[in-house]
């Protein structure tokens, strides 16, 4: 059974860094991508990062592009997401996803990629 389990958000702080890890019980993890969607209160899931699984090419949405750094560590099946000058609209429930086929050479098309999802974690902004 596939379990994904985000690491707990926490407070943010404008200009801050927060780093969310996503740790899976998945067989042959470095062979699946994984992704990070987020939703906002009242807004739709959006993916935020991805990594590939065969060459660890990423992907991140445009409002992120510079803050984020999404990384995997296979000897740990353990993906991160290290977010950086952190702003306002930062603040939602994260989730990590994972899939044998998404993001490839780096594309993203749509979280319906993505088989197994986690829980999800909440990030807040402190101001």
């Amino acid at each position: 059974q596939v379990q994904l389990v985000e690491s707990e958000g926490g407070l943010a702080q404008p200009g801050g860094s927060l780093t969310l890890s996503c740790a899976a019980s998945i067989n042959a993890f470095e062979h699946y991508a994984i992704g990070w969607f987020r939703q906002a209160p009242g807004k739709e899931r959006e993916g935020v990062s991805c990594i590939s699984s065969t060459d660890n090419s990423t992907w991140y949405t445009d409002s992120v592009k510079g803050r984020f750094i999404i990384s995997r560590d296979n000897a740990k099946n353990t993906v991160y997401l290290q977010m950086n000058n952190l702003k306002p609209e930062d603040t939602a429930v994260y989730y990590c996803a994972a899939d044998y086929w998404a993001c490839a050479r780096g594309t993203y098309y749509g979280d319906y990629e993505y088989e197994y999802w986690g829980r999800g974690t909440q990030v807040t902004f402190s101001s």
